[in-house]
């Protein structure tokens, strides 16, 4: 089922134009990553598509149904996690959490019931009748999770959960992320840190001045780059003519030597570290440790967006 259908969505601030016919799907059960550079059009589509923003052209379908401000029914089955931690100070844990879930479920059991689920969850029993300025940046982003997803979504928005946050309590946000995917939520996923995408997403969509660029798993998007593996070998005594016969081998795209270490980047092909030791040996030059690395998807999203910076 596609949870989430955008066709040819346009959304234009006067000239700027934000999103420019954009196309996207998420399917039921997967977690989605949502990548891009500042500006690309991210936090427009997905505003677009919690129809808290208006647009100009396209459809946006939510579970089958066509979204709109007034559509209850399906923003009811939404849960936002926001970048910007979104809760009250003057409530406790329990209170925040109770206040977000009683939004979408009145009965007073079924919600009491849903905010212990929520508490367990995010493991915050410890600290339920704390209030939030007592709370450290790992807890606070913790009761964020707690008060979006407490009414039980099936479709979750996460943007940028783990920002700011110590190794522990980013592991456990990433962890409940995938428990939220296999007790059977739907996720779109955004975030700067690439490597929880890598390990997340079941799919993911790289966006760039409002239109999605490249789209597919993880691995799909690696084989489309021209890297498909970065060598390090350490070896002395490398000369500009064996740097020169290093860069004529077929698969081997980048050659770099500085300090005694010569870096390799190869396309397709088979056998290239076995062929770089190889040559240095018939050249009897000695080698010492040598590394090899895949691509990763950081090195897809450098490839296919750019290396320049972007303005905020």
């Amino acid at each position: 089922m596609e949870v989430i259908k955008v066709r040819s969505l346009v959304k234009k601030y006067k000239e700027l134009v934000a999103l420019e016919h954009l196309d996207l799907t998420v399917n039921e059960g997967e977690i989605f990553g949502l990548l891009g550079p500042n500006g690309s059009g991210k936090s427009t589509a997905i505003n677009c598509i919690l129809s808290l923003l208006s647009y100009d052209k396209g459809e946006i379908e939510v579970f089958g149904k066509k979204m709109s401000p007034k559509a209850y029914d399906l923003k009811k089955m939404i849960g936002v996690v926001p970048q910007e931690v979104a809760i009250y100070e003057e409530l406790t844990v329990q209170e925040n959490i109770d206040f977000f879930c009683g939004l979408y479920i009145k009965d007073k059991e079924t919600r009491k019931k849903y905010v212990e689920d929520a508490i367990e969850f995010t493991g915050l029993n410890d600290f339920r009748k704390f209030r939030p300025k007592k709370l450290s940046g790992g807890l606070k982003r913790r009761l964020n999770i707690a008060c979006g997803i407490a009414h039980k979504p099936k479709l979750i928005f996460f943007d940028e959960p783990t920002v700011a946050v110590d190794p522990q309590s980013r592991n456990k946000i990433l962890d409940g992320i995938e428990e939220l995917r296999d007790q059977g939520a739907t996720i779109v996923y955004t975030t700067h840190y690439i490597e929880e995408v890598d390990r997340l997403a079941t799919r993911l969509a790289i966006l760039d001045k409002g239109q999605v660029i490249a789209t597919g798993t993880p691995d799909e998007l690696k084989r489309m780059i021209k890297k498909n593996e970065s060598i390090t070998i350490e070896v002395s005594g490398l000369t500009e003519k064996n740097i020169a016969d290093i860069e004529a081998m077929g698969s081997v795209y980048s050659v770099s030597y500085e300090n005694g270490i010569l870096k390799a980047e190869s396309g397709e092909g088979k056998h290239v570290v076995t062929d770089l030791i190889t040559f240095l040996q018939k050249e009897e030059l000695n080698i010492g440790n040598i590394y090899s690395e895949q691509p990763t998807l950081n090195d897809v999203f450098l490839e296919i967006t750019g290396k320049e910076l972007r303005d905020e």
